[in-house]
């Protein structure tokens, strides 16, 4: 059985700083692209980064420069370094591994003073 759980997510003040994770259990990774997407209240699931097998990365024009997807196919998990976070990132997160179809169960992300 295929899980992704995602970690990390919490309440952070505009400028900060979170590192989100995901833990992928029931197959191995490798070689499989991952992404991370959001959904903000009343929108929908959008992409926020994705990272191919072979580790190149792409990015939406919001989040270029301040996030960073990176991936350990040896602890089978992929991360989300998210920097200077704006309120409009406030959002719940999502893992998903792609070719297979699989999400994570989400974790809320919440940028505000």
């Amino acid at each position: 059985q295929v899980q992704l759980v995602e970690s990390g997510g919490g309440l952070v003040q505009p400028g900060g700083s979170l590192r989100l994770s995901c833990a992928v259990s029931g197959i191995n990774i490798v070689d499989i692209a991952m992404g991370w997407y959001r959904q903000a209240p009343g929108k929908q699931r959008e992409l926020v980064a994705n990272i191919g097998g072979g580790g190149g990365a792409n990015y939406e024009n919001f989040v270029k420069g301040r996030f960073i997807i990176s991936r350990d196919d040896a602890k089978n998990t992929v991360y989300l370094q998210m920097n200077s976070l704006k309120p409009e990132d406030t959002a719940v997160y999502y893992c998903y591994l792609y070719t297979q179809n699989y999400w994570g169960q989400g974790t809320q992300v919440t940028v505000s003073s």
